[in-house]
């Protein structure tokens, strides 16, 4: 039946779009927080805030589609059955069972797109965020140091004003630099500076040819006036040095010859959402059955505590293997396996009537 299977399948599909709508405008709030902290603390440069969004999105994306799959399958069935759609397929021979294609129609491309975000699109986000971080530290521009503005520094610790700067940030011109900590204060001036990067990522402002004037924020007259030819402030921790051995920054592929336990969990950890989503797939059918008078999102709620429940066994699992908790062997198929084996079964026995015995009357 084309038209049966083409219809369900664009009724799973809209409604499936529309949760994952909502997810990711919810979501992105989350991670927009998030980047919005680390630029607040210095860990990335603020002319990167919407670069790095992007990246960070991609890097939750396996996380967030297994609800968004499950969520739509249920809102869809459960649509059919409130609006007595599905009494009428059972009637002409369609049972829940021959819902399996256009099901499937919608889970096979998903659960694709899944495992390519966790196998491959998250690790290349979290590595390219890394390798850009690293780059832009080198870079007053990217560092959000601009000519002629004054910049305030992370956490409110003072302010920085550049007079003069080149073309690719690197080199600059009559700079003020004003420091405070909760009792005194540094101003440093000078003719000249550039930025520079040590190997274990911390940022300096070498400064040539000036002064500076250190002293108490209140009370007291105790100020120190030093006239340097050169001089090296600490800016705010940037995000540091990317780690090349780091198994969250290497590829999938690199990781399959990887013997650490830190290598096999997280490879396991990318393996399991795919998996995952074809397991919540399979049984938001079943458990999107409502029997008529019966409140229409009560298992939509239970569906998405089953889903919470399995994204943190998830997460718990890459410790447990990471510490040597379970056995490498092991791995995540302890929490994946049984899922499948669950959803299969309660998909295939849904709507199957239940045999009752006859007892002859004596």
């Amino acid at each position: 039946m084309p038209k049966l299977d083409s219809y369900l399948f664009r009724e799973f599909a809209q409604a499936t779009f529309a949760v994952l709508v909502v997810l990711m405008v919810v979501s992105l709030g989350g991670v927009f927080a998030d980047v919005l902290g680390d630029i607040a603390r210095g860990r990335v440069p603020a002319g990167m805030m919407l670069s790095q969004l992007g990246l960070q999105v991609l890097n939750y994306l396996p996380l967030i589609l297994p609800l968004g799959l499950m969520l739509g399958l249920l809102l869809a069935v459960g649509r059919l059955y409130r609006d007595s759609e599905m009494p009428v397929l059972t009637a002409t021979g369609v049972g829940p069972r021959r819902l399996l294609r256009p099901v499937l129609m919608l889970v096979v491309p998903m659960v694709t797109f899944i495992g390519l975000c966790s196998l491959w699109l998250g690790p290349w986000a979290r590595d390219y965020s890394k390798r850009m971080i690293e780059q832009g530290s080198r870079s007053l521009l990217i560092a959000g140091l601009e000519a002629g503005r004054f910049v305030e520094l992370p956490g409110g610790r003072g302010v920085v004003y550049v007079g003069g700067m080149s073309n690719d940030g690197t080199q600059m011109a009559r700079v003020f630099v004003y420091q405070q900590d909760e009792e005194r204060m540094d101003v440093t001036t000078s003719a000249t500076g550039r930025l520079t990067v040590e190997d274990s990522g911390e940022r300096y402002l070498t400064l040539d040819d000036g002064f500076r004037v250190e002293g108490p924020q209140r009370d007291g007259l105790d100020f120190r006036l030093m006239r340097f030819a050169s001089n090296e402030l600490l800016l705010p921790e940037a995000g540091g040095s990317r780690d090349e051995t780091d198994p969250e920054l290497q590829p999938t592929l690199a990781l399959l010859g990887d013997e650490r336990r830190e290598a096999r969990a997280e490879l396991h950890f990318r393996l399991a959402p795919p998996l995952l989503a074809l397991a919540f797939g399979l049984l938001a059918v079943p458990l999107a059955r409502s029997p008529p008078r019966q409140a229409r999102y009560g298992r939509t709620m239970l569906a998405f505590l089953g889903y919470f429940v399995g994204i943190n066994l998830m997460l718990l699992g890459q410790d447990w293997l990471a510490e040597g908790t379970i056995p490498i062997a092991l791995g995540l198929w302890w929490l994946v396996l049984p899922l499948l084996a669950l959803g299969a079964w309660m998909y295939f026995t849904d709507g199957r009537v239940r045999r009752t015995r006859w007892r002859r009357p004596r």
